[in-house]
């Protein structure tokens, strides 16, 4: 176990970085805040390179666990790496999964596409993991799952099910190869209710932007496009509220 108390020690100045994709893609790792974070990785397998702890914390089991490999950190320096106002003060450093050839599909999938808000990122790969997902594919312009604040969203989440990142066309093209039915999600009441759609095993659901929705190109690549009818005077769900309705409200129980 090392301590560190500067903010300029160049370790520090390195994992202070993994907050950029651009970074992250290029240290091949990661950081994660917060004890439920840090206890989701280790109790699901990922691979930790670094825990980083304060020294109020360097008694925590899971500090005293990676003994070797940790590094007590300054409350200064804590604050730094912090993407919140009242930093836990634990933090670890993960290698990136760089396994993003997708498995044989089946089951359950949700498609993001370019869903820019991380709050919303991060909950619709939560409610996919509570409803039993077999994973989630975003769109190489949805916003990235390794920025601090859609790890954050997500819960752990992200160490349950697979996300995969990749080119929007070839993900809905893979879909269907597979044998999936793919479903678009449109705020348009010529489009289905999902509510009135007989209920299979095997299908992906796509969501689209916060602003504009699935743009007209992707919903003409669907099996089927769908609607939640809204019987207020709304315009509009939320992204992640839309998402939690029909993946929930397309599975079979």
């Amino acid at each position: 176990m090392k301590y560190i108390e500067s903010k300029k020690n160049e370790e520090i100045k390195q994992i202070n970085k993994l907050n950029k994709t651009k970074e992250i893609k290029k240290a091949g790792t990661y950081l994660i805040e917060g004890f439920h974070l840090v206890r989701e990785a280790d109790q699901n397998g990922q691979d930790i390179v670094t825990i980083l702890a304060t020294e109020k914390n360097q008694e925590d089991r899971l500090v005293k666990k990676y003994y070797d490999d940790a590094i007590i950190i300054s409350e200064d320096i804590a604050s730094m790496l912090s993407d919140t106002k009242t930093p836990q003060g634990i933090f670890a450093v993960i290698k990136l999964n760089e396994d993003q050839e997708l498995p044989e599909l089946k089951g359950q999938w949700v498609i993001l596409a370019n869903v820019q808000d991380p709050g919303n990122v991060g909950t619709i790969v939560r409610t996919a993991d509570a409803a039993g997902y077999a994973g989630v594919i975003t769109s190489l312009d949805t916003a990235d799952i390794y920025q601090p604040k859609v790890q954050r969203s997500m819960q752990g989440s992200q160490f349950h099910l697979p996300i995969y990142r990749m080119d929007l066309q070839k993900a809905i093209s893979d879909a269907k190869d597979a044998g999936l039915t793919v479903y678009g999600s449109e705020v348009n009441d010529q489009a289905v209710p999902y509510n009135t759609l007989d209920k299979i095993d095997d299908y992906a659901l796509i969501m689209g932007n916060e602003a504009h929705g699935l743009d007209e190109n992707t919903l003409q690549m669907t099996d089927q496009n769908i609607y939640i009818p809204l019987l207020g005077k709304a315009e509009s769900l939320n992204v992640a509220v839309a998402a939690g309705v029909l993946m929930y409200g397309l599975k079979k129980f």
